[in-house]
C-alpha cells in the first residue's frame, strides 16, 4: 500500500472514511471526488493532497512520519523501502547505562555492514550508515536498539522509523523476531541461537575465539537481512487485509 492510497492523515477521516471512499472508488488521491463525503472533509482532503503532493514528489518522509497515526506508519514503507536502513544491534546485556554494544549490522539496497566493537564500531560509522535513510526499520528498536544507540554513542536517530514489532501486532503476530519469522515462513542459517548466545558469543570471542565472533556476526547479519523479509511480507499482508480487502467491496 502507498501513500497516495491514504486518505487517513486527513483531520476527520478516520477508518471509516477511508473505506468508504475507497469503496467508492476513491483509491488514490488522483481520483478524489469531493461528492463522496461531505463539504467540510472534502475541503480539508483537497488541501491535504495539495500540500503532501509536493513532499512525496521530494521523498519526504519526514512530514508523512508527522501526519500519519501512529498505527498507520507502515505505510510509509512501501515509499520508501529503496531508500531504508534496516538494522539490529547485539549487546552484553539488557541495560542500556551499563551493558555495552557488541555488534550492529546495518542492511540497505542488498548491502549488508556490521561494526564490531573495538574494531570499527564508532559513532562517525554508525552516523555514516543512517545519514541519507529516509526511514529506520527495526524489530523493537525504538525501546530498545535506538535508545540503546543513542545512550551508548551519544546520537541521535531521528529519522521516521518503522518498527516491525507493532506493525506485526496489527496482524496478530507476536513474540519474538524468530518466533514470527517462523510463523511467516522465513528461514534462516542458525535458527537455534538467541540474543543469550549472542551475549555468550561476545564473551568467548573476548577470550580470544576468533570463531565466536564470526557466528556472532554472522547471526546479527541474519537478524537485520531477515528485517527485510518481514517489513516486506507483512506491509504486503496489510496491503490485502486493509487496502485490497475495502476495494472488493467496491458497489
Amino acid at each position: 500500500m502507498r501513500i497516495e492510497n491514504s486518505f487517513i492523515p486527513v483531520r476527520g477521516v478516520g477508518e471509516a472514511t477511508e473505506r468508504k471512499l475507497w469503496r467508492a472508488g476513491v483509491t488514490h488521491w488522483d481520483e478524489f471526488d469531493p461528492s463522496v463525503v461531505g463539504p467540510t472533509t472534502a475541503d480539508r482532503i483537497e488541501s491535504f493532497i495539495a500540500e503532501a503532493a509536493p513532499h512525496l514528489d521530494d521523498g519526504d518522509a519526514r512530514f508523512f512520519d508527522r501526519e500519519f497515526p501512529s498505527a498507520e506508519r507502515w505505510r510509509l514503507y512501501e515509499n520508501f523501502r529503496d531508500d531504508a536502513c534496516f538494522f539490529d544491534i547485539e549487546t552484553t546485556g539488557l541495560d542500556h547505562h551499563r551493558d555495552r554494544v557488541t555488534t550492529v549490522s546495518f542492511h540497505r539496497a542488498d548491502e549488508t555492514t556490521t561494526l564490531v566493537q573495538g574494531d570499527d564500531l564508532t559513532a562517525g560509522a554508525i552516523r555514516e550508515q543512517v545519514a541519507d535513510a529516509s526511514l529506520l526499520v527495526t524489530f523493537n528498536g525504538k525501546r530498545f536498539d535506538a535508545p540503546f544507540l543513542e545512550e551508548s554513542f551519544d546520537l541521535t536517530l531521528d529519522q521516521p522509523h518503522l518498527d516491525l514489532l507493532y506493525t506485526c501486532k496489527k496482524l496478530g503476530l507476536s513474540g519474538g523476531l524468530k518466533a514470527i519469522e517462523r510463523e511467516v515462513g522465513i528461514d534462516r542459517d542458525r535458527p537455534d541461537l538467541s540474543g543469550r548466545d549472542a551475549v555468550r558469543l561476545w564473551r568467548e570471542y573476548e577470550r580470544g575465539d576468533e570463531s565466536a565472533l564470526e557466528t556472532l556476526v554472522s547471526y546479527n547479519r541474519d537478524d537485520t537481512v531477515n528485517l527485510e523479509r518481514l517489513a516486506d511480507t507483512v506491509s504486503s499482508a496489510l496491503h490485502r487485509e486493509v487496502f485490497e480487502s475495502a476495494c472488493a467491496d467496491q458497489a
